[in-house]
Protein backbone atom coordinates (compact mmCIF):
# COMPACT_ATOMS: atom_id res chain seq x y z
CA UNK A 1 0.00 0.00 0.00
CA UNK A 2 1.27 3.29 -1.00
CA UNK A 3 1.65 6.16 1.78
CA UNK A 4 1.36 9.64 1.71
CA UNK A 5 1.23 12.55 4.29
CA UNK A 6 -1.45 14.27 2.66
CA UNK A 7 -4.42 12.97 0.16
CA UNK A 8 -6.44 15.42 -1.44
CA UNK A 9 -9.70 14.31 -2.35
CA UNK A 10 -10.92 16.75 -5.40
CA UNK A 11 -9.18 18.43 -8.54
CA UNK A 12 -11.44 21.76 -8.53
CA UNK A 13 -10.06 24.99 -7.24
CA UNK A 14 -10.53 23.79 -3.46
CA UNK A 15 -8.34 21.37 -3.96
CA UNK A 16 -5.85 22.98 -5.97
CA UNK A 17 -5.41 25.60 -3.38
CA UNK A 18 -5.04 23.04 -0.67
CA UNK A 19 -2.30 21.11 -2.18
CA UNK A 20 -0.72 24.37 -3.13
CA UNK A 21 -1.09 25.70 0.24
CA UNK A 22 0.19 22.73 1.58
CA UNK A 23 3.31 22.10 -0.25
CA UNK A 24 4.32 25.91 0.90
CA UNK A 25 4.26 24.65 4.51
CA UNK A 26 6.45 21.69 3.66
CA UNK A 27 5.18 18.70 3.08
CA UNK A 28 6.35 17.22 0.32
CA UNK A 29 4.23 14.18 -0.19
CA UNK A 30 0.92 15.31 -1.30
CA UNK A 31 -1.38 13.13 -4.20
CA UNK A 32 -4.29 14.77 -5.46
CA UNK A 33 -6.95 12.51 -6.19
CA UNK A 34 -9.59 14.27 -9.43
CA UNK A 35 -12.71 12.24 -10.92
CA UNK A 36 -12.59 14.08 -14.43
CA UNK A 37 -10.28 13.64 -17.19
CA UNK A 38 -8.68 16.88 -16.14
CA UNK A 39 -7.90 19.32 -13.10
CA UNK A 40 -9.52 22.65 -12.78
CA UNK A 41 -12.60 20.98 -11.46
CA UNK A 42 -16.53 23.36 -12.46
CA UNK A 43 -14.06 25.95 -13.13
CA UNK A 44 -13.77 24.31 -16.97
CA UNK A 45 -17.52 24.98 -18.15
CA UNK A 46 -17.65 28.61 -16.64
CA UNK A 47 -15.88 30.56 -19.73
CA UNK A 48 -17.85 34.08 -17.82
CA UNK A 49 -15.72 36.79 -16.24
CA UNK A 50 -15.72 38.23 -12.90
CA UNK A 51 -13.36 35.42 -11.10
CA UNK A 52 -10.37 36.06 -9.08
CA UNK A 53 -10.83 39.78 -8.07
CA UNK A 54 -9.96 38.76 -4.80
CA UNK A 55 -7.42 36.45 -4.79
CA UNK A 56 -5.62 37.78 -7.89
CA UNK A 57 -6.93 41.52 -8.32
CA UNK A 58 -7.89 40.85 -11.83
CA UNK A 59 -10.71 39.66 -13.75
CA UNK A 60 -10.51 36.36 -15.09
CA UNK A 61 -12.98 33.43 -16.34
CA UNK A 62 -13.13 30.41 -14.58
CA UNK A 63 -10.47 27.97 -17.25
CA UNK A 64 -8.01 30.94 -16.34
CA UNK A 65 -8.38 31.05 -12.64
CA UNK A 66 -8.14 27.49 -12.38
CA UNK A 67 -5.35 27.28 -14.93
CA UNK A 68 -3.37 29.81 -12.37
CA UNK A 69 -3.57 27.07 -9.44
CA UNK A 70 -2.96 24.25 -12.08
CA UNK A 71 0.18 25.85 -13.11
CA UNK A 72 1.48 26.06 -9.48
CA UNK A 73 0.80 22.55 -8.65
CA UNK A 74 2.76 21.67 -11.71
CA UNK A 75 5.39 24.02 -10.80
CA UNK A 76 5.57 22.73 -7.37
CA UNK A 77 5.60 19.04 -8.75
CA UNK A 78 2.60 17.83 -6.69
CA UNK A 79 1.48 14.51 -8.03
CA UNK A 80 -1.62 14.14 -8.93
CA UNK A 81 -4.12 11.26 -10.36
CA UNK A 82 -6.92 11.93 -12.91
CA UNK A 83 -9.93 9.79 -14.34
CA UNK A 84 -9.57 8.43 -10.44
CA UNK A 85 -12.92 7.88 -8.67
CA UNK A 86 -12.80 7.57 -4.71
CA UNK A 87 -14.86 4.41 -3.31
CA UNK A 88 -13.80 5.02 0.37
CA UNK A 89 -12.40 6.13 2.81
CA UNK A 90 -11.76 4.25 6.17
CA UNK A 91 -11.54 5.84 9.73
CA UNK A 92 -8.23 5.13 9.55
CA UNK A 93 -7.55 7.35 6.55
CA UNK A 94 -7.14 4.33 4.32
CA UNK A 95 -8.33 5.66 0.80
CA UNK A 96 -9.55 3.13 -1.39
CA UNK A 97 -9.90 4.16 -5.18
CA UNK A 98 -10.43 2.77 -8.59
CA UNK A 99 -9.22 3.76 -12.26
CA UNK A 100 -8.60 2.44 -15.50
CA UNK A 101 -4.53 2.05 -15.24
CA UNK A 102 -3.98 0.86 -11.43
CA UNK A 103 -7.42 -0.71 -10.84
CA UNK A 104 -8.31 -1.06 -7.63
CA UNK A 105 -6.13 0.78 -5.17
CA UNK A 106 -5.18 1.73 -1.44
CA UNK A 107 -3.53 4.65 -0.08
CA UNK A 108 -2.61 5.18 3.35
CA UNK A 109 -2.61 9.11 4.52
CA UNK A 110 -1.32 10.45 7.23
CA UNK A 111 -3.94 13.69 6.53
CA UNK A 112 -6.70 13.77 4.28
CA UNK A 113 -8.61 17.02 2.64
CA UNK A 114 -12.22 16.73 1.64
CA UNK A 115 -12.26 18.97 -1.76
CA UNK A 116 -15.27 16.96 -3.47
CA UNK A 117 -17.37 19.93 -4.10
CA UNK A 118 -21.06 19.99 -4.78
CA UNK A 119 -24.11 18.54 -7.04
CA UNK A 120 -26.82 20.18 -8.21
CA UNK A 121 -30.39 18.71 -6.51
CA UNK A 122 -31.97 16.79 -9.57
CA UNK A 123 -35.71 17.15 -10.73
CA UNK A 124 -36.66 14.09 -8.34
CA UNK A 125 -35.97 16.03 -5.16
CA UNK A 126 -38.65 18.86 -6.39
CA UNK A 127 -41.88 16.72 -6.73
CA UNK A 128 -42.83 18.35 -10.31
CA UNK A 129 -46.18 16.55 -11.72
CA UNK A 130 -46.16 15.48 -15.18
CA UNK A 131 -44.26 12.86 -17.44
CA UNK A 132 -40.48 12.52 -17.67
CA UNK A 133 -39.79 13.91 -21.38
CA UNK A 134 -36.27 14.77 -22.79
CA UNK A 135 -35.82 18.73 -22.72
CA UNK A 136 -35.48 19.17 -18.78
CA UNK A 137 -31.69 19.85 -17.39
CA UNK A 138 -29.84 21.03 -14.64
CA UNK A 139 -28.72 24.32 -15.34
CA UNK A 140 -24.92 23.61 -14.75
CA UNK A 141 -25.27 20.77 -16.80
CA UNK A 142 -26.77 22.67 -19.80
CA UNK A 143 -24.01 24.93 -18.63
CA UNK A 144 -21.60 21.74 -20.00
CA UNK A 145 -23.42 20.90 -23.40
CA UNK A 146 -22.88 24.68 -24.36
CA UNK A 147 -19.43 25.39 -23.30
CA UNK A 148 -17.91 22.26 -23.18
CA UNK A 149 -19.51 20.10 -25.32
CA UNK A 150 -20.93 22.39 -28.24
CA UNK A 151 -24.45 21.61 -28.10
CA UNK A 152 -27.42 23.70 -27.58
CA UNK A 153 -30.27 21.92 -25.28
CA UNK A 154 -33.02 24.17 -26.88
CA UNK A 155 -34.03 27.37 -28.59
CA UNK A 156 -37.20 28.53 -26.05
CA UNK A 157 -35.96 28.00 -22.27
CA UNK A 158 -37.96 28.49 -19.05
CA UNK A 159 -35.68 28.35 -15.89
CA UNK A 160 -36.68 27.02 -12.34
CA UNK A 161 -34.81 28.60 -9.86
CA UNK A 162 -32.42 31.65 -9.47
CA UNK A 163 -29.31 30.45 -8.35
CA UNK A 164 -26.41 32.06 -9.54
CA UNK A 165 -25.80 28.85 -12.64
CA UNK A 166 -29.38 29.13 -13.40
CA UNK A 167 -29.28 33.03 -13.65
CA UNK A 168 -25.44 32.96 -15.92
CA UNK A 169 -27.57 30.65 -18.20
CA UNK A 170 -30.08 32.63 -18.38
CA UNK A 171 -27.76 34.88 -20.08
CA UNK A 172 -25.91 32.86 -21.61
CA UNK A 173 -28.70 30.62 -23.41
CA UNK A 174 -29.72 34.15 -24.61
CA UNK A 175 -26.01 34.58 -26.10
CA UNK A 176 -26.50 31.33 -28.09
CA UNK A 177 -29.91 32.48 -29.90
CA UNK A 178 -32.36 31.11 -27.37
CA UNK A 179 -35.55 33.19 -25.96
CA UNK A 180 -35.29 32.90 -22.43
CA UNK A 181 -38.81 33.74 -21.50
CA UNK A 182 -38.85 33.37 -17.75
CA UNK A 183 -37.04 32.33 -14.25
CA UNK A 184 -39.41 31.47 -11.84
CA UNK A 185 -38.13 31.20 -8.14
CA UNK A 186 -40.48 29.16 -5.32
CA UNK A 187 -39.06 31.76 -2.77
CA UNK A 188 -39.91 35.08 -2.05
CA UNK A 189 -36.19 36.44 -3.04
CA UNK A 190 -33.32 35.08 -5.06
CA UNK A 191 -31.13 32.38 -4.58
CA UNK A 192 -27.98 34.46 -6.77
CA UNK A 193 -25.79 37.23 -6.26
CA UNK A 194 -27.26 40.72 -6.68
CA UNK A 195 -24.84 41.77 -9.39
CA UNK A 196 -25.89 38.36 -11.46
CA UNK A 197 -29.84 39.26 -11.35
CA UNK A 198 -28.66 42.63 -12.82
CA UNK A 199 -25.90 41.90 -15.55
CA UNK A 200 -27.73 38.24 -16.56
CA UNK A 201 -31.71 39.29 -16.31
CA UNK A 202 -32.26 42.62 -16.27
CA UNK A 203 -29.66 43.74 -19.15
CA UNK A 204 -31.53 41.11 -21.24
CA UNK A 205 -35.07 42.08 -20.21
CA UNK A 206 -35.71 38.28 -19.37
CA UNK A 207 -38.80 38.37 -16.11
CA UNK A 208 -37.64 37.13 -12.82
CA UNK A 209 -41.17 36.03 -10.84
CA UNK A 210 -40.49 35.67 -7.44
CA UNK A 211 -42.74 33.48 -5.31
CA UNK A 212 -43.42 31.26 -8.58
CA UNK A 213 -43.00 27.52 -9.27
CA UNK A 214 -43.71 24.90 -12.11
CA UNK A 215 -47.00 22.80 -11.35
CA UNK A 216 -47.25 21.31 -14.70
CA UNK A 217 -44.93 19.61 -17.42
CA UNK A 218 -46.46 18.93 -21.31
CA UNK A 219 -45.12 16.82 -23.36
CA UNK A 220 -44.44 12.68 -23.37
CA UNK A 221 -41.52 12.77 -25.72
CA UNK A 222 -40.08 15.89 -25.54
CA UNK A 223 -41.09 19.04 -23.45
CA UNK A 224 -43.77 20.67 -25.10
CA UNK A 225 -44.67 23.85 -22.46
CA UNK A 226 -45.02 24.15 -19.28
CA UNK A 227 -47.25 25.96 -16.61
CA UNK A 228 -46.26 28.09 -13.48
CA UNK A 229 -48.13 29.29 -10.87
CA UNK A 230 -48.25 31.93 -7.67
CA UNK A 231 -47.32 30.34 -4.47
CA UNK A 232 -48.20 31.27 -1.24
CA UNK A 233 -46.51 31.72 2.22
CA UNK A 234 -46.26 27.88 2.88
CA UNK A 235 -45.05 27.27 -0.71
CA UNK A 236 -48.61 26.39 -2.35
CA UNK A 237 -50.06 27.34 -5.73
CA UNK A 238 -52.72 29.49 -5.78
CA UNK A 239 -55.29 28.55 -7.82
CA UNK A 240 -56.26 31.05 -11.11
CA UNK A 241 -52.90 32.69 -10.97
CA UNK A 242 -51.45 29.86 -13.59
CA UNK A 243 -49.53 31.09 -16.54
CA UNK A 244 -48.56 28.65 -19.52
CA UNK A 245 -45.37 28.78 -21.09
CA UNK A 246 -44.31 27.07 -24.56
CA UNK A 247 -41.18 25.86 -24.13
CA UNK A 248 -38.71 22.42 -25.64
CA UNK A 249 -36.36 23.49 -22.55
CA UNK A 250 -36.59 23.34 -18.82
CA UNK A 251 -33.20 24.02 -16.73
CA UNK A 252 -33.77 23.91 -13.33
CA UNK A 253 -31.26 25.81 -10.53
CA UNK A 254 -32.79 24.77 -7.26
CA UNK A 255 -30.02 24.55 -5.06
CA UNK A 256 -26.58 22.71 -4.46
CA UNK A 257 -25.90 19.63 -2.24
CA UNK A 258 -22.53 19.19 -0.78
CA UNK A 259 -20.65 15.82 -1.78
CA UNK A 260 -20.30 14.19 1.58
CA UNK A 261 -21.13 10.61 0.82
CA UNK A 262 -17.86 9.70 1.41
CA UNK A 263 -17.20 12.20 4.70
CA UNK A 264 -20.15 10.00 6.04
CA UNK A 265 -19.05 6.88 5.05
CA UNK A 266 -16.20 7.28 7.10
CA UNK A 267 -18.07 8.65 9.97
CA UNK A 268 -17.32 12.72 9.58
CA UNK A 269 -20.26 14.71 11.63
CA UNK A 270 -22.28 16.73 8.77
CA UNK A 271 -24.53 20.07 9.68
CA UNK A 272 -28.15 19.00 9.05
CA UNK A 273 -28.21 22.93 7.59
CA UNK A 274 -25.05 23.17 5.10
CA UNK A 275 -24.97 19.35 4.58
CA UNK A 276 -21.87 19.67 5.16
CA UNK A 277 -18.86 18.48 7.85
CA UNK A 278 -18.89 20.44 11.12
CA UNK A 279 -15.44 21.74 11.52
CA UNK A 280 -13.21 23.64 14.03
CA UNK A 281 -11.17 26.81 13.59
CA UNK A 282 -8.33 24.92 11.56
CA UNK A 283 -11.19 23.66 9.28
CA UNK A 284 -10.57 19.67 10.74
CA UNK A 285 -13.64 17.71 11.09
CA UNK A 286 -14.09 15.17 14.48
CA UNK A 287 -12.10 12.65 12.92
CA UNK A 288 -8.28 13.96 13.80
CA UNK A 289 -6.42 14.92 11.02
CA UNK A 290 -9.44 15.04 7.82
CA UNK A 291 -9.86 18.54 6.71
CA UNK A 292 -13.15 19.92 4.58
CA UNK A 293 -12.45 22.81 2.55
CA UNK A 294 -14.61 24.92 -0.25
CA UNK A 295 -18.06 23.76 -1.29
CA UNK A 296 -17.75 20.35 0.63
CA UNK A 297 -18.22 22.14 3.02
CA UNK A 298 -21.02 24.69 2.79
CA UNK A 299 -21.69 26.22 -1.00
CA UNK A 300 -20.04 29.40 -1.34
CA UNK A 301 -20.89 32.51 -3.85
CA UNK A 302 -17.60 33.27 -4.91
CA UNK A 303 -14.42 31.05 -5.81
CA UNK A 304 -11.54 33.49 -4.20
CA UNK A 305 -13.33 32.41 -1.07
CA UNK A 306 -13.23 29.45 -1.37
CA UNK A 307 -9.69 29.52 -2.32
CA UNK A 308 -8.77 31.41 1.07
CA UNK A 309 -10.28 28.64 2.65
CA UNK A 310 -8.64 26.31 1.64
CA UNK A 311 -5.21 27.55 2.04
CA UNK A 312 -6.37 27.68 5.28
CA UNK A 313 -7.34 23.92 5.40
CA UNK A 314 -3.68 22.85 2.93
CA UNK A 315 -1.67 25.27 5.93
CA UNK A 316 -3.32 23.72 8.84
CA UNK A 317 -3.39 19.75 7.52
CA UNK A 318 0.19 20.85 7.36
CA UNK A 319 0.89 21.84 10.64
CA UNK A 320 -1.25 18.53 11.71
CA UNK A 321 1.47 16.18 9.53
CA UNK A 322 4.54 18.01 11.01
CA UNK A 323 3.34 18.33 14.65
CA UNK A 324 0.36 15.47 15.09
CA UNK A 325 -1.39 17.81 17.34
CA UNK A 326 -5.01 16.84 17.31
CA UNK A 327 -8.09 19.25 18.01
CA UNK A 328 -8.39 18.17 21.94
CA UNK A 329 -5.96 20.34 23.41
CA UNK A 330 -7.10 23.88 24.60
CA UNK A 331 -9.77 26.27 25.47
CA UNK A 332 -12.56 25.30 23.21
CA UNK A 333 -15.48 27.56 22.45
CA UNK A 334 -19.03 27.00 20.57
CA UNK A 335 -19.96 29.18 17.80
CA UNK A 336 -24.48 29.44 17.81
CA UNK A 337 -25.78 31.13 15.01
CA UNK A 338 -29.03 32.76 16.07
CA UNK A 339 -31.96 35.69 14.98
CA UNK A 340 -31.51 35.03 11.13
CA UNK A 341 -28.30 33.84 10.81
CA UNK A 342 -28.19 30.08 9.55
CA UNK A 343 -25.19 28.76 10.15
CA UNK A 344 -21.25 29.78 11.29
CA UNK A 345 -18.48 27.94 9.54
CA UNK A 346 -16.44 26.63 11.92
CA UNK A 347 -18.57 25.78 14.68
CA UNK A 348 -15.81 25.08 17.62
CA UNK A 349 -13.00 27.60 17.72
CA UNK A 350 -9.54 26.47 20.10
CA UNK A 351 -8.72 29.86 21.19
CA UNK A 352 -4.85 28.52 22.18
CA UNK A 353 -4.67 27.34 18.64
CA UNK A 354 -6.36 29.88 16.59
CA UNK A 355 -4.97 32.53 13.91
CA UNK A 356 -4.57 36.03 15.01
CA UNK A 357 -7.55 36.98 12.98
CA UNK A 358 -10.16 33.95 12.21
CA UNK A 359 -12.73 34.74 9.42
CA UNK A 360 -16.18 33.42 10.23
CA UNK A 361 -18.62 32.90 7.24
CA UNK A 362 -22.09 32.37 7.69
CA UNK A 363 -25.39 32.93 5.75
CA UNK A 364 -28.44 34.28 6.22
CA UNK A 365 -32.03 33.04 5.98
CA UNK A 366 -34.14 35.59 4.11
CA UNK A 367 -33.95 39.22 3.05
CA UNK A 368 -33.13 41.96 5.75
CA UNK A 369 -33.18 45.10 5.18
CA UNK A 370 -31.54 48.22 8.05
CA UNK A 371 -29.68 45.45 10.56
CA UNK A 372 -26.87 44.97 12.36
CA UNK A 373 -24.53 41.69 11.94
CA UNK A 374 -23.41 41.26 15.89
CA UNK A 375 -21.07 39.22 17.41
CA UNK A 376 -21.77 38.46 21.73
CA UNK A 377 -18.55 37.08 23.59
CA UNK A 378 -21.41 35.12 25.81
CA UNK A 379 -23.32 38.08 27.31
CA UNK A 380 -21.06 41.34 25.85
CA UNK A 381 -21.41 42.31 22.25
CA UNK A 382 -18.13 42.62 20.59
CA UNK A 383 -19.04 43.19 17.07
CA UNK A 384 -21.98 45.51 15.98
CA UNK A 385 -21.70 45.85 11.90
CA UNK A 386 -24.39 48.20 10.14
CA UNK A 387 -25.65 46.49 6.99
CA UNK A 388 -27.98 48.07 4.43
CA UNK A 389 -29.05 44.64 3.34
CA UNK A 390 -28.08 40.43 4.01
CA UNK A 391 -30.02 38.04 1.51
CA UNK A 392 -29.26 34.35 1.82
CA UNK A 393 -27.72 34.71 -2.02
CA UNK A 394 -24.57 36.39 -0.39
CA UNK A 395 -22.43 35.08 1.89
CA UNK A 396 -21.35 37.10 5.07
CA UNK A 397 -18.09 37.00 7.30
CA UNK A 398 -16.86 37.90 10.69
CA UNK A 399 -13.88 38.65 11.72
CA UNK A 400 -12.71 37.24 14.87
CA UNK A 401 -9.48 38.80 17.05
CA UNK A 402 -7.85 36.25 18.88
CA UNK A 403 -6.20 38.82 21.37
CA UNK A 404 -10.08 40.07 22.01
CA UNK A 405 -10.71 36.42 22.43
CA UNK A 406 -7.40 35.91 24.60
CA UNK A 407 -9.27 38.80 27.26
CA UNK A 408 -12.49 36.29 28.11
CA UNK A 409 -10.63 32.96 29.77
CA UNK A 410 -13.96 31.61 31.17
CA UNK A 411 -15.83 32.10 27.50
CA UNK A 412 -18.10 29.49 26.51
CA UNK A 413 -20.34 30.79 24.09
CA UNK A 414 -19.65 32.92 20.25
CA UNK A 415 -22.55 34.04 19.56
CA UNK A 416 -23.82 35.65 15.75
CA UNK A 417 -26.81 36.77 15.36
CA UNK A 418 -28.71 39.95 13.33
CA UNK A 419 -30.18 42.66 15.03
CA UNK A 420 -32.99 45.51 13.66
CA UNK A 421 -31.58 48.36 13.44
Amino acid sequence: MNAYDIVIIGGGPAGLAAAVSAKKNGIESILILERDKELGGILNQCIHNGFGLHTFKEELTGPEYAGRFIEQVKELDIEYKLNTMVMDISHDKVVTAMNRTDGMFEIQAKAIILAMGCRERSRGALNIPGYRPAGIFSAGTAQRLVNMEGYMPGRKVVILGSGDIGLIMARRMTFEGAKVQVVAELMPYSGGLKRNIVQCLDDYGIPLKLSHTVVDIRGKERLEGITIAQVDGKGKPIPGTEEDYECDTLLLSVGLIPENELSNGMGVDLSPVTSGPIVNESLETNIEGVFACGNVLHVHDLVDFVSEEATTAGKNAAKYVKDGVGAAEGHIVELKAVDGVRYTVPSTINVDRMEDILTVRFRVGGVYKNCFVSVYLDDERIIHKKRPVVAPGEMEDVKLKKEKLKEYPNLKTITVKLEEA
